[in-house]
Formats: structure tokens, sequence, C-alpha cells
């Protein structure tokens, strides 16, 4: 009975040393596998860009046309009286194809050209075939336009999901927001347009802007504008030029 009641004991002194090794081993397991995630994160897949940190005195000033063909030449006046020449232009497809002479003097100027897609949706709306239909749509007609194939894309109403981010990242583009909205789509004035991009602006940031014929008020606040920055030491870059190098800013989409 005595011998029982050892070799039960001893039984259940090595059970428990077992159980505590194993305990240990499993907590090692997981801090590690811990540790891993936070030197290998999960890859969250493509974002799009709002801004980009940096100590330069950098600035994106964009472009999104849709439709019309008053607003626009005005504005270009006043970037080449001004000697801006770097800004990026967004060109909906179908309004490039209808308006070839001012895409070709947009070209011309230097400027940079992104697509704005091609019908003024959500594509967040789209399933994916149609969401992808939208973006080749837009991309061959711009290419055949201006002989260059656009790598940057903004989407009509600045709307999109994972879905379209994925899908464009598919097709070669890099998706592109904004971090100061000039708000000029409101015509709330030219001192508030002003006002508000010179209250907002920061290095490396996007401006967003527009050169349709529903923006009556952003050629008279440009000149402000333009004149304000570079008094603040601001250069003008392109948007490529911009996150070329730099650590973008991007922000999670549901």
């Amino acid at each position: 009975m005595n011998m029982f009641l050892v070799l039960s004991a001893k039984r259940l002194k090595s059970t428990f040393f077992i159980m505590l090794a194993l305990f240990f081993a499993m907590g090692i397991f997981y801090a590690e596998n811990k540790n891993m995630q936070v030197f290998f994160p999960i890859d969250p897949g493509p974002s799009a860009i709002y801004s980009v940190e940096t100590d330069k005195k950098q600035v994106a000033l964009t472009f999104d046309i849709s439709w019309g063909e008053e607003r626009t030449g005005p504005i270009l006046d006043v970037l080449e009286q001004k000697g801006l020449k770097k800004a990026t232009f967004f060109l909906s497809s179908p309004w490039a194809e209808s308006h070839p002479d001012l895409v070709k003097r947009i070209v011309d100027m230097g400027f940079e050209i992104g697509s704005h897609g091609h019908r003024h949706d959500n594509y967040s709306q789209y399933n994916e075939e149609q969401i992808r239909t939208q973006i080749s749509k837009a991309d061959r007609i711009l290419t055949e336009i201006t002989g260059k194939k656009p790598k940057l894309i903004r989407y009509p109403n600045g709307d999109f999901d994972k879905r379209v981010l994925r899908i464009a990242d598919q097709m070669g583009y890099k998706s592109i927001q904004w971090d100061t909205d000039s708000l000029d789509w409101m015509n709330p004035g030219k001192e508030k347009i002003i006002n508000r991009v010179l209250k907002r602006v920061h290095p490396g940031d996007i401006i967003l802007m527009h050169a349709s014929d529903s923006c009556r008020q952003t050629h008279e606040a440009l000149p402000v504008i333009i004149d304000s920055l570079r008094k603040q030491g601001y250069q003008f870059v392109t948007v490529s030029e911009l996150i070329a190098g730099s650590e973008v800013k991007m922000k999670a989409v549901d």
C-alpha cells in the first residue's frame, strides 16, 4: 500500500512537471509569434495616399476635371502667368475625349496627368468587373490622347473601398486623395478658398482644386494662393515627385 502511494506521488509529480513545461513552452511560442507580428506585420493591402511625411516645404497642387470648357483655360492662364510648371491634373476620360485641345495644352505645359476614371460615379457601388471596366476605359482613352499611360488615379467623388484600391493597384495605379480640400467646388467665395488652403497647408500636402465649369472662383483664388505659398517658402511639385522616396500618409479603409 505504501509502495502504491509512493509510486502514485512520483507519477503525479512527474505529470505536474510535464504540464508545467508544456505551459512555459506555450507561453514562449505565443510570445515569439507575437514578436513576429511586430517585425513582420500583416500587409494591409493597397491604400490611398493623402500626403507625405517630409521636412521639405513641398506641396502638390492638383486639379480634377470632369466637365465643361470655360474654367480650364483661365486656370491654365494663371499657372502660365505665375510661371508654375509643376501641377497634376486628374482628367475624366469622357472630358478628355471631348476636349483634346485643352488636354494638349495641359500636356504641352508639362503638367502631370492622372486618371479621374471614366463615368463620374461612386466606384464602391460597382462590382469588381465594373470597377475594372471603368478604370481600363479611362486608361485606354487617356493613353491614346496624351501618348502616355497614366500611373495615378483619383476616383470620382473621392469614393473607393478596398476592392477598388486592390483592382487599381493590380492595374498599375497609385490611388491619390488629398489632405487639403480647397472646397472650391462649393463656390464659397474667393477669400474663403484662399483662407482655407493657407490655414491647412503643410509640408508634403496634396491640395485638391477643380478646373470644371461648376467651380467658378478657382481661377480668382489661385494667384493669391500661389504667391502666398511661395512667400512662405513652398515649392510646387507634381504628385509623383512628392511621393517619390517619401513616407506616404495613408488612412485605413473599412
